[in-house]
């Protein structure tokens, strides 16, 4: 491979990298999240276990690459603001699940939809050639969130 490909490569990797964190960093603290005192961390987990309805807690904590004993603590301050539930599996005494409660599933909406909102205001300040750009390249960054395990 010439060098100039892989140095393009890099450059590439290094800008969409950046420009991913910057964008995650610019819609992370919307106001509801704020307001409820989510981190981050239980943000993401009340986003993942909102997504599956249910999880186990091993499973949840490979998928977010959280140890379990921060995510016990995380999960802890959840079910304390009755956003989770969290359940003994019936099967395996040592293993636990849990899951959103209907006010978890309302403040992530919320959450998303204050995001989404964002993300649409800020799009409709682009030219209809950068949106146009913009559009296309979704499928592609889709395959690439794909990938990336």
């Amino acid at each position: 491979m010439p060098a100039t490909k892989t140095a393009t490569d890099t450059d590439a990797a290094a800008r969409l990298r950046a420009i991913i964190g910057k964008l995650s960093r610019r819609l992370r603290p919307t106001e509801t999240a704020l307001a409820a005192g989510l981190t981050p961390t239980r943000l993401a987990v009340l986003q993942k276990v909102s997504w599956h309805g249910s999880i186990r807690l091993s499973d949840l904590a490979e998928a977010e690459g959280i140890n379990p004993t921060m995510l016990s603590r995380v999960t802890a301050n959840l079910v304390e603001a009755g956003l989770l539930e969290r359940a003994s599996d019936e099967g395996d005494r040592r293993a636990a699940w849990v899951k959103v409660t209907a006010a978890g599933k309302r403040l992530n909406e919320r959450i998303r939809r204050e995001r989404t909102d964002a993300l649409k205001l800020a799009l409709g300040a682009l030219t209809d050639a950068e949106l146009r750009k913009i559009e296309k390249a979704l499928p592609a960054l889709e395959q690439l969130a794909e990938r990336i395990r």
